[in-house]
């Protein structure tokens, strides 16, 4: 992989607030609270891990994070996100999201959906069109995608469509990533060499990196921080940094220190959810 290395970024921060959030009830009763005063800051590129039983409000909180904010409902209910000091009640174009259901636009090429934000106002007027082409080429390389550049997506695997959505948000150099189970669809071996790729790739394009999962081993496997949280209401159960370096590979998943974090982290959920919700120990 040879792509030429992104600037390092400015540092940036995020934190979150005492962060709450209700959602009213179908049938009109009491609200039904998924997140009850959460707050947590981070100051410095890295890849957080966001981990916790499906259900638990994991994707709610990265939605806020991204200021996608759902017709009808206050978000949060209570509570403030700042980035960089700054409240965040919408998009940002420090911060950029990529979902499970990678939503590449099946009219485009691969080449053009890895472009297409570039033909947007705000980045058409902040990129030149060289500089925007030269970084979609790169970028391509990086994702092993340079001989699929002028396919379409039904004409590429689940695990390719899911690299060209990484890399429409990588070649923005966002300074915030927010990812959202983005490798949860994929096969156990496709999963696996996507997260080889974006250990690479965070390498390479430093950023803050949030990332949801409810793999327990996807956790440990990619995580500078873990964060551990309960369902439901979604409190932080418990909230841990992880040394060794990336990539980790199956002896290291089977060595004492990386048992004891996934024994740490299955105990601290047991009691903390009474077996609500489910999570997925991959290894």
């Amino acid at each position: 992989m040879n792509a030429a290395a992104a600037p390092t970024p400015a540092a940036v921060s995020l934190a979150l607030q005492n962060i709450t959030q209700d959602f009213p009830s179908p049938g009109g009763g009491a609200p039904n609270r998924v997140i009850h005063d959460i707050s947590l800051s981070f100051n410095q590129a890295g890849i957080n891990m966001l981990l916790g039983p499906s259900g638990c409000g994991k994707s709610t909180l990265l939605h806020m994070m991204g200021g996608v904010r759902p017709f009808g409902v206050t978000t949060p209910t209570s509570g403030t996100i700042l980035i960089d000091g700054k409240r965040c009640d919408g998009p940002n174009e420090d911060v950029v999201m990529v979902f499970q259901q990678y939503a590449n636009r099946p009219d485009m090429t691969v080449w053009e959906n890895v472009y297409f934000p570039f033909t947007l106002r705000l980045w058409r007027n902040k990129v030149s069109r060289a500089e925007a082409k030269q970084r979609v080429e790169s970028m391509l390389q990086a994702v092993g995608l340079s001989d699929k550049r002028d396919l379409f997506p039904y004409q590429i695997s689940g695990g390719q469509n899911q690299r060209v959505a990484l890399a429409r948000a990588l070649v923005l150099r966002p300074r915030i990533l927010l990812m959202d189970e983005p490798f949860g669809a994929l096969d156990a071996q496709t999963r696996e060499e996507m997260q080889r790729l974006l250990a690479e790739l965070f390498r390479t394009n430093p950023c803050l990196v949030m990332f949801v999962t409810h793999d327990v081993t996807e956790a440990l496997v990619l995580g500078d921080r873990v964060i551990v949280f309960a369902t439901q209401p979604a409190i932080v159960s418990d909230d841990f940094t992880i040394a060794q370096p990336r990539p980790r590979d199956s002896a290291w998943l089977r060595s004492p220190e990386a048992t004891a974090l996934q024994e740490r982290v299955l105990s601290r959920l047991h009691q903390a959810s009474a077996g609500k919700g489910s999570l997925r120990v991959s290894y």
